[in-house]
């Protein structure tokens, strides 16, 4: 690696190789990356930095750790339990992260193995590329905590794997293998579990010796089908945000640190 951009904080790095390929890396090494409130601000700031920076081609979103990303910490969560202005932070950092990837002119691919949750998540389905490992775990588990699925998910899984099989997996908090997500087109390709590295940097570097032009103007032109599909993300994530003011989020966290089913108020909202 030869350059690093500094970041404001300890859950990721970033690192450009000499092809041009900026390496997003979840951290810490060997351990489960997640996202503090640090930076879960931090993950959303990063796609002008990247975009901006002259010598950034590619961007290659990867982990060091047992998973791809654990989502956001139970600490975070917390905070937005009990705290408006924590809510309020995190909504804005969440719309940040999407369209920062949605207005990213670099192409993004994901390397995901182990859990991807949360922000995690996002990045891996929102990248132009994502490429899984059989044996990965795609979480999306809002529902589950007694909140909308809101910060992606609304956005991009319909137009990924239909309606029915979005439905199915957000509404029932499924967990999604590497190999089923494929199998359904929720990401682009899925490999055995020691081909994945290899596997998303031979994409990147061939990437990084495309035509630039040719890559930003189809990337937009793309992504105009997710601009379209924005005000669903706006609901979902307005929605997500307001649930965490409310009883059932406070159940549902209890839930899992007591690792216990919750049980939800059956009042129809």
């Amino acid at each position: 690696m030869s350059i690093s951009i500094p970041v404001d904080t300890s859950n990721f790095r970033v690192e450009i190789d000499d092809h041009g390929i900026a390496h997003l890396i979840f951290q810490p090494p060997g351990g489960m990356p997640v996202t503090d409130a640090q930076g879960h601000g931090a993950l959303a700031s990063i796609w002008r930095t990247l975009n901006a920076h002259p010598q950034v081609r590619v961007v290659l979103v990867r982990s060091e750790g047992k998973a791809f990303c654990a989502g956001g910490e139970l600490g975070m969560v917390e905070d937005m339990l009990h705290s408006e202005h924590a809510r309020m932070r995190v909504m804005r950092e969440a719309r940040e992260l999407a369209q920062g990837i949605i207005d990213c002119d670099k192409p993004i691919v994901s390397a995901i193995h182990g859990a991807a949750v949360g922000a995690g998540l996002a990045v891996a389905l929102l990248a132009d590329i994502s490429v899984a490992s059989r044996s990965a775990k795609l979480i999306d588990g809002h529902t589950k905590l007694g909140v909308a699925a809101g910060d992606h998910a609304a956005l991009i899984w319909p137009l990924l794997c239909s309606m029915a099989k979005a439905k199915y997996y957000l509404l029932l908090c499924e967990t999604v293998s590497g190999e089923e997500a494929e199998r359904i087109g929720l990401v682009s390709l899925a490999v055995a579990p020691e081909q994945l590295q290899d596997q998303a940097l031979q994409i990147a570097q061939r990437l990084a010796a495309g035509s630039q032009s040719a890559l930003t103007h189809t990337k937009r032109s793309l992504n105009h089908w997710l601009r379209a599909a924005w005000p669903a993300f706006e609901a979902s994530l307005n929605a997500e945000i307001m649930g965490f003011g409310q009883a059932d989020a406070r159940e549902g966290l209890a839930a899992i640190k007591e690792k216990r089913s919750p049980q939800f108020n059956q009042a129809a909202p």
